[in-house]
């Protein structure tokens, strides 16, 4: 099996094929912080793309209950377990972070690839497996259900207290992470599966697909799903025509839009965009580009389950209440200093988080126009330390990939007071 470079994971990794180039890379940020499960989302999804007979099951989109709720159940659970056990204790992260080439350190485990080459089955490439009918059932199982102890008879705030609530649970919104290194595409006997080079979207050709299933099996975070009408696969296609800039009444000019489930964002906890690749593969060092400032500069936004090996281009800004043990099981070691960050964002970082969800148009760009200082706040950290907090009312200017102003917002919300005299409803 080949060698690839894996930044997510420190360290090189066997992969079935060779590493892909693409000249763009489709990514995107979630502040979990921030959901409120509405499943706008979900919905815009799937009335756009997967309302028609033997797609009943098919939630490219979905936003889910963490701990115990999964779509299809628990998929991540028995994909870990899976894991244990073809390397027990052996699934951890070692080493210190090096902020380009390991920024959460080294996993010396096994990742989904080298742990079916080891195995005894050569025509299994990627270790999976496939959800049954009632797995794939219930899209919102388990949704709104909390762990932990609840407050016992004259106990006063025991379940609500920082930095970790005693009683919890956090909505995840997933989607397709149109990874680098794809579990649906190393898996499928046909080579029906491909990155597209342009901009890494991960696309099924309904033409050679068999419906073998292999890449349902093979995808970790299980958003390869079979139509049983039409007898072959389907997967989220992250909206490619919108990326492309074709929709002729919001982008008339051709700059790259973002997908539906993310402009249908209610509580703007979306941030999506495209990342530049060197021709080696790497990112390139692009630091005014939203995502790159959060993933790669402030490492405030981590991958799911990074130690899979796909090297999702998904990425969460973890919630700040949860667990740190179980944070760090789904998104790596770099939850604490993201939440720490987080709690008390310095200037540029509050600035940035302000673009989350503002504009319909991707996002290339941004620069920050400084304002005044409108405010100290003290902050009591994860860690108990005490911090100031300088707010200031600066101004992050979005550019879409043609150089446009794509969105401008002020860190605080203006207010404006209707006249009196010509509005009755005014104070």
């Amino acid at each position: 099996m080949p060698k690839v470079p894996n930044w997510q994971l420190g360290r090189e990794m066997a992969y079935p094929y060779e590493a892909g180039r693409p000249e763009w890379q489709f990514a995107f940020a979630f502040n979990i912080n921030r959901c409120i499960a509405c499943q706008t989302c979900t919905m815009a999804c799937k009335s756009t793309w997967t309302f028609s007979k033997g797609q009943e099951h098919m939630w490219w989109n979905n936003v889910e209950t963490k701990p115990y709720g999964g779509y299809p159940h628990n998929w991540d659970i028995k994909l870990l377990s899976m894991l244990d056990k073809a390397n027990p204790e052996g699934q951890a992260w070692e080493g210190g972070a090096d902020p380009k080439e390991k920024p959460y350190g080294t996993f010396g485990g096994k990742t989904i690839f080298e742990a079916a080459s080891e195995g005894t089955e050569q025509s299994q490439r990627v270790m999976g497996y496939l959800p049954t009918d009632e797995e794939w059932q219930s899209p919102n199982i388990y949704e709104e259900t909390a762990a932990g102890a609840p407050m016992q008879e004259g106990e006063w705030g025991g379940s609500t207290q920082l930095p970790e609530h005693k009683v919890w649970f956090y909505y995840l919104q997933r989607l397709c992470n149109h990874c680098t290194y794809p579990g649906c595409l190393a898996a499928c006997p046909r080579q029906a599966i491909y990155k597209r080079p342009e901009d890494g979207i991960v696309l099924i050709d309904q033409k050679r697909c068999r419906g073998y299933r292999k890449c349902v099996e093979a995808c970790p975070y299980k958003k390869a799903m079979y139509r049983p009408s039409t007898r072959v696969s389907e997967k989220c296609i992250a909206c490619y025509p919108r990326i492309e800039g074709k929709d002729p009444h919001i982008s008339p000019d051709g700059a790259p839009l973002e997908t539906r489930c993310m402009s249908a964002c209610v509580g703007k906890i979306r941030l999506q965009g495209l990342v530049k690749k060197t021709k080696d593969g790497e990112w390139d060092n692009v630091p005014d580009n939203p995502l790159h400032f959060l993933i790669r500069d402030r490492r405030i936004a981590l991958p799911l389950y990074p130690q899979f090996g796909t090297e999702p281009n998904g990425y969460y800004i973890p919630p700040r209440w949860a667990p740190r043990d179980y944070l760090e099981q789904m998104f790596g070691p770099g939850v604490e200093a993201a939440i720490e960050q987080y709690c008390c964002p310095d200037r540029e970082l509050l600035a940035v988080l302000q673009l989350f969800r503002v504009s319909q148009r991707i996002i290339f760009k941004f620069e920050i126009e400084k304002g005044p200082k409108v405010a100290e706040v003290p902050v009591t950290m994860p860690s108990g330390k005490e911090k100031t907090q300088t707010i200031y009312n600066d101004t992050v200017i979005g550019y879409d990939k043609l150089g446009k102003v794509a969105a401008k917002i002020t860190i605080e919300e203006p207010t404006f007071e209707r006249d009196s005299e010509h509005h009755v409803n005014s104070i």
